[in-house]
């Protein structure tokens, strides 16, 4: 439910920002169903493990014999394994798409060769896969406000902010360099790939 509630929004503005999406849906047809096989297949399954993986780590922060390291470990592990299952599971969802629904002209090379491309681009919302990524970076902020808030480490730069908004800004901050360091991951690989 929660990766559902951090999807449609999105996407909802996604539709909307896109000229000539909105009408194409609506009239139905096999550009309604192609889309809808995208999000179904890709997007929300992708979006569940990612969120998935975020609680898992907020919980495991918050047990009591762990407390002994600092939280900010976590932030930094939560931007790993969110850039590494963000192209990962975009990559598997391509080559089964390629093997099941014939996409990519039924290529799993062709696949793999445009996830980077695409994932380079998906920051500035220039494709669906923006959707997903920004979807869930929600997953993200209660992980990151409250390891922010708990470690030691940050609390000095946390508290030249007024009252709690320096978690905030920080866990903003980490999300952003989670969206850059994605970027530039997918841009490398995809000059690697050239």
């Amino acid at each position: 439910m929660f990766s559902l509630a951090a999807l449609l929004p999105v996407l909802s503005i996604y539709i909307l920002l896109s000229p000539g999406f909105a009408p194409a849906l609506v009239a139905g047809g096999p550009a309604l169903v192609r889309f809808l096989r995208q999000v179904v297949t890709n997007g929300l399954p992708l979006v569940f493990v990612v969120n998935y993986v975020s609680f898992f780590l907020f919980a495991f922060m918050q047990r009591t014999d762990r407390k002994h390291r600092d939280p900010a470990v976590l932030v930094l592990l939560d931007l790993s394994i969110r850039a590494v299952l963000f192209i990962g599971l975009h990559a598997l969802s391509y080559v089964f798409s390629a093997d099941w629904f014939g996409s990519f002209g039924g290529s799993r090379a062709t696949s793999l060769s445009v996830v980077a491309p695409t994932l380079a681009r998906s920051a500035f919302f220039e494709n669906i896969s923006g959707v997903y990524l920004y979807a869930t970076m929600v997953s993200a902020l209660p992980l990151y406000v409250s390891a922010i808030n708990q470690s030691a480490s940050l609390r000095p730069l946390v508290g030249l902010f007024p009252q709690k908004t320096g978690a905030a800004v920080f866990a903003l901050l980490a999300l952003l360099l989670s969206v850059v360091s994605l970027t530039l991951v997918a841009e490398l690989i995809a000059h690697l790939q050239g």
